[in-house]
């Protein structure tokens, strides 16, 4: 039962972003293509990444991870941005047409999160956000995000 549920739980966060990729009125030059998406979705998870760093994590090859990301700079949804410690390095970061355009599915999350508080009581969400802390911080180590 555990397992149905938390699949099920991870299918809806991901059919609600699915259902946003595939329903946007964007501009035909505008409009991201699926894997577009996922690249610009694990930029954001990784939380500010250089092309290299982002290229390791989607297993891609140096040139490939920087000609996807080429072409989501053309379309407005990530920037370069020059690191302040090292002029030689740039890190990628999403644009806030992206999240108003797709990030939407964060949006999704909160409603989640508000629900569960108005459900559940004070000492049952605290509980949730140990075990999902746990869980995080613990369990999933294969999965290296932004520095935690």
């Amino acid at each position: 039962m555990l397992e149905k549920n938390f699949s099920d739980i991870y299918t809806k966060f991901k059919m609600s972003l699915y259902s946003k990729v595939f329903n946007q009125n964007v501009k035909a030059e505008d409009s991201l293509s699926s894997m577009e998406v996922l690249c610009v979705e694990v930029i954001f998870a990784l939380g500010r990444p250089t092309i290299n760093e982002f290229a390791s994590f989607a297993q891609l090859s140096a040139p490939n991870a920087a000609y996807k990301v080429n072409n989501l700079i053309k379309k407005g949804y990530v920037n370069k941005i020059q690191s302040e410690v090292d002029k030689r390095e740039y890190h990628l970061e999403v644009t806030d047409k992206y999240m108003k355009t797709y990030g939407v599915t964060y949006d999704y999350i909160g409603t989640v999160m508000k629900r569960i508080r108005e459900r559940f009581s004070p000492e049952e969400v605290k509980e949730l956000e140990e075990i999902l802390g746990v869980i995080d911080d613990e369990l999933m180590p294969e999965v290296k995000l932004e520095e935690e």
